[in-house]
């Protein structure tokens, strides 16, 4: 089918395509003007998902996902909200709401439920594409109704927003109680272990006791390295006094007494001998020389031995010193290594305290900000506009359905042109004139309608017809 054989059949079939559409039209003007007018309510809300968290301090990075308005989205669109808007309505209290219900399901299952199901299918939720703003809109019969729906799904999301952040954090308030008593009492139970453990040692600043201590033990390592080089001496000269070279040691030498002697011993001996070269040794004089040179000779010897003897009191003194400082020093460092141990143990029993009190203070911290939460009646999300009250139905638009039947009316009536054309089916043009007789075309007659081909035969032309028919035969030679 071309398009001169379409707009033919248009041609033929105006009636019929004219019917429809008129009939299209009619009815869908008739439909509009009947149906019941339907108002509908939209209130606006608007995320914040940028402004951190008021109690926590911190903005949670899940609230800038795209998936965060889907969800609240969900959440408005749930059975929760749902229930709560009937419960606010109380709209289960009206009698006739009430016989409705029973009509509809017989009685059966909660009267709530069915409202909520009733206030979902005319609930209408569209997050916007490129903010994060939210329009809740509801319709119904009667625009009070519409705008009393429209925002009591709006404060019924918000406080379903905030029950859904404060349930969680009342339940966490008694875990964090409970929890926060146990440590207290480890707490309690660390201090009184470290106290006892104080009392008992006497410790009331271990730190400084282990420094005195430390110090002492220096102190006496000191003295003991001192003794024992004074012992090593002491020692050594003791030896000495002992020999046979006790006589020529410096504490002998350097005595006064001793040297006192050892010049009268000189001064006898050179009396001695020059009175025996003089007298003889048998004089008189002679003999009481010799026993003055042998008393000083004997009083420089016990002046000898006790000096040595002084040396090896010293030696013994020294020896008996070192042993006390060593014994000192033993017991000091047993002392020393007794208060590390007590102070390491004290310091674990610290540090246990310690430990406790951090676990308790960041549980307490915890538990505070809990409850501050779960005592929070704020929330993400704010109503940019509550939902007005519609003052013109947004259904049904007799204007919109009109050009909308104008549209599929001319579509349903070319079609029914052509399903009537289809049933009967007539030559329109040439062309179907020659598929259906499958013979060549040799010329068209006027219809009855053109007269110009009958004036222009009266006055002598030959007619359209005749020019077209014989335009395709032939044409006779002139010579004949």
């Amino acid at each position: 089918m071309n398009l001169n054989q379409f707009f033919a059949i248009l041609r033929a079939r105006w009636w019929v395509a004219a019917l429809v559409l008129a009939l299209t039209v009619v009815t869908t003007l008739a439909v509009s003007l009947m149906l019941p007018k339907r108002y509908t309510a939209s209130a606006t809300l608007v995320v914040d998902v940028k402004t951190p968290d008021p109690i926590a301090g911190v903005m949670f990075p899940a609230m800038a996902l795209p998936s965060y308005m889907a969800t609240q989205v969900d959440i408005l669109e749930s059975d929760r909200v749902a229930l709560r808007v009937a419960k606010v309505l109380r709209l289960a209290e009206n009698p006739r709401v009430r016989q409705q219900w029973v009509d509809d399901t017989g009685g059966t299952g909660s009267i709530e439920a069915w409202l909520a199901g009733s206030f979902k299918r005319q609930l209408s939720v569209k997050p916007s594409r490129e903010s994060n703003v939210i329009t809740v809109s509801y319709t119904a019969p009667e625009p009070r109704f519409a705008q009393a729906v429209a925002n009591a799904f709006v404060q019924a999301y918000l406080d379903t927003k905030v029950d859904l952040r404060t349930d969680p954090a009342r339940q966490y308030v008694s875990f964090f109680d409970q929890r926060a008593k146990q440590l207290r009492e480890a707490l309690e139970k660390a201090q009184t272990r470290l106290s006892e453990f104080q009392q008992k040692h006497g410790i009331v600043a271990s730190d400084e006791r282990l420094d005195v201590e430390t110090a002492r033990l220096n102190e006496l390592s000191s003295q003991l390295v001192h003794l024992q080089a004074a012992s090593a001496d002491s020692a050594g000269r003791s030896a000495l006094a002992s020999g046979s070279s006790g006589d020529r040691m410096q504490e002998v030498l350097t005595n006064p007494v001793v040297a006192t002697l050892k010049t009268d011993l000189s001064r006898a001996e050179a009396k001695l001998q020059e009175l025996n070269s003089r007298l003889g040794s048998a004089h008189p004089q002679v003999i009481e020389a010799k026993a003055n040179v042998g008393e000083l000779r004997a009083r420089m010897n016990a002046e000898v031995q006790r000096v040595t003897t002084s040396l090896n009191l010293s030696n013994q003194v020294n020896r008996s010193r070192e042993a006390e400082i060593r014994a000192a020093l033993d017991a000091q460092r047993a002392k020393v290594l007794k208060l590390k141990a007590e102070r390491d143990e004290a310091a674990v029993l610290q540090r246990d305290v310690e430990n406790a009190q951090k676990a308790y203070d960041g549980v307490v911290a915890r538990g505070s900000q809990t409850s501050l939460e779960s005592q929070t009646t704020q929330s993400d999300v704010s109503v940019l506009s509550p939902a007005p009250e519609p003052a013109e139905p947004s259904s049904p638009k007799p204007l919109l359905n009109t050009a909308l039947s104008l549209l599929v009316g001319s579509l349903l009536a070319v079609v029914a042109a052509l399903l009537f054309e289809m049933l009967d089916r007539r030559v329109r043009t040439t062309s179907d004139a020659v598929e259906g007789l499958g013979l060549p075309l040799l010329g068209t007659l006027p219809g009855p309608s053109l007269r110009r081909g009958f004036l222009a035969a009266k006055h002598g032309a030959p007619l359209l017809v005749q020019q077209r028919i014989l335009g395709q035969l032939p044409q006779p030679s002139r010579g004949v």
